[in-house]
């Protein structure tokens, strides 16, 4: 059903009765109840938890251009529940950031999709400034990308649930073709993080740890001195050339 998620209740299963029996046993079935959750809104117990909605599924309140004060209408726009990029980007230009706070430690979630050879991604921690070109200078990233898809071939830095450039994942078992829906998940604490993809934890990592450190020093970051050196910054959704639907965006500070 378009626009719902699902949560599923099992109410208890079967019980036979103990000493003489009747002349027929009483079973008691299993009966299973499907409660309907709304896209792009929040359980009481998920409100209670400290979560909240980057998107309502209906406006782009807190969302704006990367160093800009406004919403990028020619380059995105919300389509059917979702925000949706127009794959107008490119590797500089066309991202959007929520504005309205920064987050440190946090868990955040999201549902998204990819058009075919899609590539996008989800950053944190991203600065703005005029002398940064994106967010991906700064900020850390949750690869997203059409994993069987993609024209070229991928490096394994380079793959879907990558801490990209920074930490390889397991994806194997979780990857969906281009087109359907996705689940993604980023746990992030200075104790320990973990990126999770349709329910599998692709990546974990200790943030500014000898290992961490090691990887930041080295390979494509060399280019960029001050990629994930800030502790705290913005979310950032990227619009890397390709359609790509986000809904269900929702995160808690931890």
């Amino acid at each position: 059903m378009k626009n719902a998620r699902y949560a599923w209740v099992a109410l208890f299963a079967l019980a036979w009765s103990c000493g003489p029996k009747p002349a027929e046993d009483s079973v008691t079935e299993t009966v299973v109840e499907e409660v309907l959750v709304a896209e792009n809104t929040l359980t009481e117990e998920e409100k209670n938890e400290g979560w909240m909605l980057l998107f309502d599924g209906t406006n782009t309140d807190g969302w704006r251009a990367f160093n800009g004060d406004s919403f990028p209408s020619d380059g995105w726009t919300v389509e059917d529940g979702a925000l949706k990029a127009l794959g107008k980007g490119g590797d500089i230009g066309g991202d959007i950031v929520f504005g309205p706070m920064e987050f440190e430690e946090f868990e955040m979630e999201w549902t998204w999709k990819i058009a075919p050879g899609g590539n996008s991604g989800v950053l944190y921690h991203v600065v703005e400034d005029p002398k940064y070109d994106a967010p991906y200078e700064t900020g850390p990233e949750y690869q997203m990308i059409d994993q069987l898809g993609f024209p070229d071939p991928l490096e394994k830095w380079q793959s879907i649930g990558a801490d990209y450039a920074m930490t390889e994942p397991d994806y194997e078992g979780a990857v969906k073709p281009a087109g359907e829906w996705n689940t993604s998940r980023i746990v992030f604490s200075e104790e320990g993080s973990s990126y999770y993809l349709n329910g599998k934890k692709t990546v974990e990592f200790v943030p500014y740890s000898e290992a961490w450190t090691a990887a930041r020093n080295s390979g494509k970051w060399e280019e960029y001195p001050d990629y994930a050196i800030a502790k705290s910054g913005l979310i950032s959704l990227q619009d890397h050339g390709a359609e790509t639907w986000f809904k269900n965006i929702k995160i808690r500070k931890l």
